[in-house]
């Protein structure tokens, strides 16, 4: 019996799953707290500078995401089927 066990394609998508939900969690939450600041220090204490920076934290976890899942949107990656492999 080998050491390594082999992942089974559940596992591997609920592990991309909990990877996209704990960058997003940190993406978010760095993004309300430079906002946060931003808001305090630079902006009177408004409330749009704590949303912009959340929202860009969300966006930037989201694309990281969606590149996890569907690695065809990398720009330059190319996609070799297995019949173009074989020539």
């Amino acid at each position: 019996m080998s050491s390594e066990k082999a992942s089974s394609s559940e596992n591997i998508v609920s592990q991309k799953y909990d990877r996209c939900l704990a960058d997003l969690l940190v993406k978010a939450g760095v993004g309300f707290s430079v906002g946060v600041v931003a808001s305090v220090i630079l902006f009177r204490r408004r409330t749009w500078p704590i949303a912009l920076s959340t929202g860009f934290g969300i966006g930037a976890a989201y694309a990281d995401c969606d590149r996890s899942f569907n690695p065809a949107r990398i720009s330059g990656t190319r996609i070799i089927s297995q019949t173009d492999e074989s020539k």
